[in-house]
């Protein structure tokens, strides 16, 4: 509802460092527990590109505007406004380096947590080999 009525939205990546963090407020209801970003050890703060709030001890968030809401499939659709990242996690060249950040995906076969990270390709080019 939030985020139609602002018409923006964040998605906060969580990382290796902030699993359980992440996963307690995923598993708890704002409604039903008003400080779970404080029991979480998480603070909000006003993003500077959209109206939504970012995660201040998450290194990377990427801020949107809402383009799109089907209510029927919950599908959002944004347009990226921003991506932000702390500097802890940006390699030399100032890019966001993945085995710095080291960020976590759901596997839900085994409703587990998964660092992402591990290089097997080069998009745009190793296909084009097979042209």
């Amino acid at each position: 509802k939030n985020v139609l009525a602002r018409g923006a939205f964040t998605v906060s990546m969580g990382t290796a460092d902030t699993v359980a963090a992440c996963d307690y407020v995923g598993l708890v209801s704002g409604e039903k527990e008003p400080a779970k970003l404080d029991k979480a050890g998480f603070h909000a703060v006003k993003s500077e590109f959209v109206d939504a709030p970012l995660i201040a001890e998450l290194p990377m968030a990427v801020e949107c505007r809402l383009v799109s809401f089907d209510p029927e499939s919950c599908r959002m659709v944004g347009e990226i406004v921003n991506v932000s990242a702390d500097e802890s996690v940006l390699d030399e060249d100032g890019k966001i380096d993945p085995d710095k950040l080291r960020p976590i995906t759901f596997d839900p076969i085994h409703n587990a947590y998964r660092v992402l990270g591990e290089k097997v390709g080069n998009a745009f080019q190793d296909g084009a080999k097979l042209k």
